[in-house]
């Protein structure tokens, strides 16, 4: 281990509300981009405003997106995560084609795990190759394409009966009893 890493914060790296196990849920919760109106240096940033921004929110309705002009001072955008980590991104005289990749590479990462000396849960002396073990380790792959709720699957027909389904025995019971009595 070299002596960088003793200036990192430390922490774990984990998907946040098991993101990627039902849905993906973007981590980015806001996002404040803070430029100068007149600066030169913030005219990649104002371009990306005029351009970009209102697309860039109709595609994540979930991201607040605030705007904050300051003067005199140089642009850059403040992202905050649902883990409550923030990562300052200076755009001072970048271009418009360059903050778009930093906007999208804000928006996809989790937060700023570059600058954190990462740390397992467990340890061992000897690593498995295989990788962790998980609930859907030894699951049948058959049921990736199988039609669900399926007997072969699952114990469904021990379920109870619904209340729907005791009423249609109850009518099709009666409809039985009045065609014998008819007779």
């Amino acid at each position: 281990m070299s002596n960088k890493n003793l200036f990192f914060k430390s922490g774990f790296v984990r998907a946040p509300l098991q993101n990627g196990v039902g849905r993906y849920v973007c981590q980015l919760q806001r996002i404040v981009f803070k430029f100068c109106k007149s600066s030169g240096g913030s005219r990649g940033l104002r371009d990306y405003i005029e351009q970009d921004l209102v697309q860039f929110a109709e595609q994540n309705p979930s991201v607040v997106v605030y705007l904050k002009p300051r003067r005199h001072r140089s642009p850059v955008a403040v992202a905050e995560y649902l883990n409550g980590s923030r990562v300052w991104m200076n755009f001072n005289q970048k271009t418009h084609s360059e903050i778009l990749k930093w906007i999208e590479n804000l928006r996809t990462q989790q937060d700023d795990v570059a600058a954190t000396r990462l740390r397992k849960y467990q340890y061992t002396d000897h690593p498995s190759i295989q990788g962790p073990w998980t609930p859907f380790t030894f699951k049948d792959p058959e049921l990736n394409v199988a039609e669900l709720p399926n007997v072969k699957f699952g114990a469904n027909n021990r379920l109870p009966k619904t209340a729907t389904e005791e009423l249609r025995l109850l009518f099709e019971k009666q409809k039985l009893e009045d065609v014998k009595t008819a007779e």
